[in-house]
């Protein structure tokens, strides 16, 4: 069943398989786009990370690239429901398997992605089919992920990607594999004091070694109240 949700001026639609969470406001925020950008959005779901992007500062062209077909179609309702045609280009593809039939090599200033975290056979029996498909590496893991982001940035180009702190090894790996190299990386916790339960990385097509590790991004003060830096990625 399909749902509608109000993000900001935009009417978008979400469903029981394909919703989103805090890690997408997280990752839009930390991607950081221009309005002369032109973005790449992989495992995009039913598209909240584009459509923060046109809520906020809309960049030139954002591509919407998704293999799962319903969530495909609540991304075009929610794109014609709000006359989003220009910006936003939904394509249906298997990121294992792009081509250039279906958008263009090497067009990207910024690709964001928020994949599957989880490896394959960690519990995705208990989800739905299309749930399993978008926690859970069944149709691509991180080394896919990051040669689609390859193909897909500039030279000088920069790769956004949020995943769970226990995977850092496997996303600097793939990302070096691939050709771009970690410059940034931020540790999410919930307060100060607890550990990270997510983590921001950036990297860059064809630069040189070296990452900065940048400031924790923290979500609640030591009250339990959401912090100042927290609230603003709502706005």
């Amino acid at each position: 069943m399909y749902e509608s949700f109000d993000l900001g001026r935009i009417k978008m639609y979400v469903s029981d398989d394909h919703r989103f969470g805090t890690d997408a406001f997280l990752l839009a925020k930390y991607a950081n786009v221009r309005r002369d950008s032109v973005v790449v959005d992989l495992c995009t779901g039913c598209g909240i990370i584009p459509l923060i992007f046109c809520k906020n500062t809309p960049p030139a062209k954002i591509y919407a690239i998704e293999i799962q077909e319903e969530a495909i179609d609540l991304l075009k309702t929610t794109i014609a429901e709000n006359n989003l045609e220009s910006v936003i280009s939904p394509i249906l593809c298997d990121l294992r398997e792009l081509s250039q039939d279906k958008i263009t090599f090497e067009c990207a200033d910024i690709v964001t992605v928020n994949p599957p975290y989880m490896t394959d056979g960690s519990g995705a029996e208990r989800l739905s089919k299309a749930q399993a498909i978008a926690r859970h590496e069944l149709m691509c893991n991180i080394n896919d992920v990051c040669k689609a982001a390859a193909r897909l940035l500039k030279y000088g180009g920069l790769l956004k990607m949020c995943h769970r702190p226990e995977r850092l090894a496997d996303v600097i790996c793939a990302m070096r594999e691939s050709g771009i190299e970690p410059k940034q990386l931020t540790f999410v916790q919930n307060t100060a004091r607890e550990k990270p339960w997510l983590i921001l990385v950036s990297g860059k097509k064809g630069a040189a070694s070296g990452m900065v590790i940048e400031k924790p991004f923290v979500l609640r003060n030591d009250d339990l109240t959401y912090t100042e830096e927290y609230s603003k990625i709502y706005e």
